[in-house]
């Protein structure tokens, strides 16, 4: 059974730092790419970053590029998100996902991020 279990959120303060984790299991996590997405209130989920199963990253989102980063760790099936510099508009609720190899997408259950004083 796939599973992705995303942890790391919480309140940060404007210009602050979080690194969030996508804990997986049920599939060879080193052979697939992940990608990580974002949904503000009232807004569409955003694709944020796409991580490959050799550790390559791109960050997708215009918004975030210079401030948010991507890595794994496949011997851990761990992917994360890392993220400073961060603004009130990076609040949001952050998803990791990945695609079987049928096209059926898997996504956990999101860590919410709140950006405030």
């Amino acid at each position: 059974q796939v599973q992705l279990v995303e942890s790391g959120g919480g309140l940060v303060q404007p210009g602050g730092s979080l690194t969030l984790s996508c804990a997986t299991s049920g599939f060879n996590f080193k052979d697939y790419v992940m990608y990580w997405w974002r949904q503000a209130p009232g807004q569409e989920r955003e694709l944020i970053a796409t991580l490959s199963p050799t550790g390559g990253n791109t960050i997708d989102a215009d918004s975030v590029k210079g401030r948010f980063s991507t890595s794994r760790d496949n011997a851990k099936n761990i992917a994360y998100l890392q993220m400073s510099r961060l603004k009130s508009e990076d609040t949001a609720m952050y998803y990791c996902n990945t695609v079987g190899r049928l096209g059926a997408p898997y996504w956990g259950k999101g860590t919410l991020v709140n950006v405030s004083t």
